[in-house]
């Protein structure tokens, strides 16, 4: 259904038109993979993006700590279209002309090694993404309106002293299980503050709250945006995964870099979660073990974007991969785009 317009979209951005600049390559998300058939049709090179974490299709035995509830389960009644999808996905990757990861080597260097040897075309793993952002602050990342009210309130608490909750846009709550974390919240008498439902907003500058000097925990869903947000500002967090690439995230969080702490399945009920908070917030061992490795996390993203490092070296070869594509034969002379 996509693919017709999509095509023709590209299509006009790629026509000869002196007054524009060429486009050199199609950069499309991996779950997109009808977007390797238009590039293909276009003869215009695709370097696929992965959003997500880089070991959700290897084997749980290959894997420690995964358990079996840790894998992403996709609840649908027709298998075989599902299990079709994902080979298409894979294929279309195979086929293109590069693979981006939202991630870096400090963080998943095993991981990125065996993609390597998995796949034959190249790998630039450039993360944290979001911290490329930094050199225009006015930019943000987030579709929705952010509420700025959070930041003067945080600027009223001590250093290391919030507890931030978020479960992001798409994740449903129930009543009781709200009702659950408002009191384990409460009980737990650190301050906080709970975007979309303390302090409440319905939508935080998280990366800017993230940053901030108050923020001691992070209580998350472990989207993988999220999780590398926390760890590129060195905050511990409290995990409670719902679906897809969540659990695994959170696996890695809590007993892979032990960077935080995980609400397992069954134990969101109040005192349980003022026992998380508390051993996380007030200065018990696990809790200051836990900040020393997220802050070493802090400072090995920091150093991998500056010049020499491994995500700045891979953001230049991927600039250098992009201008070497075969169209760039036609257009030597020319400015060139990317359409992503």
């Amino acid at each position: 259904m996509c693919v017709e317009p999509f095509k023709d979209c590209v299509r006009r951005l790629v026509s000869d038109d002196v007054s524009e600049e060429p486009v050199s390559c199609l950069i499309s998300d991996a779950v997109s993979h009808f977007t390797q058939a238009v590039a293909e049709s276009l003869k215009l090179p695709r370097i696929v993006l992965r959003t997500a974490k880089t070991r959700l299709e290897d084997p749980v035995v290959e894997l420690p700590p995964l358990k079996v509830k840790d894998l992403p389960m996709i609840n649908t009644l027709n298998i075989e279209s599902f299990s079709q999808f994902v080979d298409e996905l894979v294929s279309t990757t195979k086929a293109s002309s590069g693979l981006i990861w939202n991630t870096f080597e400090d963080l998943e260097h095993s991981s990125l090694a065996t993609l390597s040897q998995q796949f034959s075309v190249p790998i630039f793993p450039i993360g944290p993404i979001h911290k490329h952002n930094l050199a225009i602050p006015s930019r943000s990342s987030s579709l929705l309106a952010e509420d700025q009210t959070s930041i003067p309130w945080l600027n009223t608490q001590p250093p290391k002293s919030v507890v931030y909750v978020s479960f992001g846009s798409i994740v449903a709550i129930s009543k009781q299980e709200f009702l659950e974390i408002a009191w384990g919240l409460a009980k737990s008498e650190q301050p906080f503050f709970l975007s979309r439902r303390g302090h409440i907003v319905k939508w935080a500058p998280q990366q800017e709250v993230l940053a901030h000097k108050s923020v001691g925990a992070f209580w998350t869903h472990n989207g993988w945006n999220s999780t590398l947000e926390s760890v590129s500002e060195g905050v511990p967090t409290i995990c409670m995964p719902c679906f897809s690439d969540q659990k695994v995230n959170a696996r890695f969080v809590s007993q892979v870099w032990k960077a935080g702490l995980q609400l397992e399945n069954g134990k969101l009920e109040r005192g349980e979660i003022e026992k998380i908070i508390r051993k996380l917030m007030m200065r018990e061992q696990e809790g200051d073990e836990i900040r020393v490795r997220v802050s070493e996390l802090k400072e090995k993203a920091d150093k991998c974007l500056k010049q020499g490092g491994s995500s700045y070296e891979s953001l230049e070869r991927l600039v250098s991969h992009i201008f070497s594509l075969e169209t760039f034969t036609c257009h030597s002379q020319r400015p060139v785009r990317t359409v992503i």
